[in-house]
């Protein structure tokens, strides 16, 4: 804990990335819990429809993260897109707050607030570009830091927001909550991150002497074509952008996605088996999601600290296996009580899970800090997309307790796919 506190304290940067995404975390926490709801009952959008944008909001903010980081590693600059990125989430937010209709909605949800979220992964690549000023050690616990930041976030906030707007005809000021903390998340962007360094200097320029006299000036290496640099921008960007879809690559996210997948189905099948066959209430769900959270954030500092005996995989191959553990006692739940006792599982196992593939992820493409930053989002997506298979799957196969346990198995798989990836590398 004292290591933890003295990054803090050092490093400026992280104590500036920290409360920006949590401030970030807090203004999704303010809305995904009531986001169907007001898109649905509230807008009229249709189930179908609403599933559509969702799914257009994903996509989008995948294309956008990607673009985004690589147009930062070229440039070498973090800082900048940051406050790009993070200003649109003013814009969508208060543009669903000030004109609620099922339009606004669709165009704010897969325009700007697709494009805010990749604030999520800037943030992270922002940290990661500056990896020299942190030793081995170090560099772990600062992306817990980072995520544990954003379970904060959800701690308190989604049942603060419910009880303040507790008793209206409407949840759409939740919007207007989130648009303030969003302009408190760029805030935190302006004033306190520091400004990006200088890009170094384009190494295919030469330096030609002129005329004997001592004096320099810069000349075009041989080869190099008399284009202007930014009409190949957009190519360079693309081929970038390509690196992702490398087969190797792509297993890997294949891997970490599988096992992320996990807090997919779970945040679908949990209020559904607490308020069905355990008989639970609305508020068990509430305060399961609090408990949650709150063991995440305590058992992160642990898995952090195991790192330094565990190989990285191993530790993931454990985490997993006892969130499998908690999808069997949710399973099997048959009181409110029982989802209660599996959930303390679920907030080990969860802490591992949402911590640890973080570093994994942004060591696939090193050098290339916005790039890799960029494939949290490229997870997100697909542990979403595979996670809402596994749950239409177990639901047909045998109802909500199959596809918990299904979601289960498949995190052990994934698991076990990084492990033998790693292997065949050494």
């Amino acid at each position: 804990m004292r290591l933890w506190l003295d990054i803090l304290r050092r490093h400026r940067v992280v104590r500036a990335s920290a409360a920006a995404i949590f401030l970030y975390g807090v203004a999704g926490a303010a809305t995904s819990p009531y986001q169907s709801v007001i898109g649905i009952r509230e807008l009229g959008l249709s189930n179908n429809a609403y599933a559509a944008i969702a799914l257009a909001a994903s996509i989008a903010n995948v294309i956008m993260a990607i673009a985004i980081g690589a147009l930062s590693d070229r440039f070498r600059s973090y800082r900048k897109p940051l406050i790009f990125v993070a200003s649109f989430g003013i814009i969508g937010y208060g543009a669903i707050w000030s004109a609620p209709s099922a339009l606004v909605f669709a165009l704010a949800t897969v325009g700007p607030l697709a494009l805010f979220h990749a604030t999520n992964s800037m943030l992270f690549g922002n940290v990661r570009a500056q990896s020299d000023r942190f030793d081995p050690a170090e560099a772990g616990i600062v992306n817990a830091l980072m995520r544990m930041a954003i379970s904060l976030s959800w701690v308190l906030v989604p049942g603060a927001v419910g009880l303040a707007l507790a008793g209206r005809d409407s949840m759409i000021g939740a919007y207007l909550i989130a648009a303030l903390l969003a302009a408190a998340c760029l805030a935190t962007i302006v004033l306190w991150l520091e400004p990006d360094t200088p890009p170094p200097t384009d190494t295919r320029l030469q330096r030609i002497p002129q005329g004997g006299t001592g004096t320099a000036q810069v000349a075009p290496s041989a080869g190099r074509s008399d284009r202007p640099a930014q009409s190949r921008l957009p190519v360079s960007v693309l081929a970038d952008m390509a690196q992702i879809l490398r087969p190797r690559l792509m297993a890997s996210v294949l891997g970490v996605a599988l096992i992320s997948q996990v807090l997919h189905v779970n945040s679908t099948v949990l209020p559904l088996i607490t308020l069905g066959q355990a008989g639970g209430t609305s508020e068990d769900v509430g305060i399961v999601v609090g408990m949650v959270a709150a063991l995440e954030v305590v058992f992160m500092f642990l898995w952090t600290w195991s790192l330094r005996f565990l190989h990285l995989t191993t530790a993931l191959a454990i985490s997993t296996t006892i969130y499998l553990g908690y999808c069997l006692g949710i399973a099997f739940a048959s009181e409110p009580w029982h989802v209660y006792a599996a959930s303390v599982l679920a907030g080990v196992g969860a802490a591992g899970i949402i911590s640890i593939p973080i570093s994994y992820l942004l060591d696939l493409i090193a050098d290339r800090p916005g790039l890799s930053a960029s494939l949290i989002a490229v997870n997100m997506f697909a542990g979403g997309a595979i996670g809402a298979s596994i749950f239409a799957f177990g639901a047909a196969l045998q109802g909500y307790p199959a596809a918990a346990i299904l979601s289960g198995l498949a995190g052990i798989t994934g698991a076990w796919l990084l492990i033998f990836l790693e292997r065949r590398k050494i």
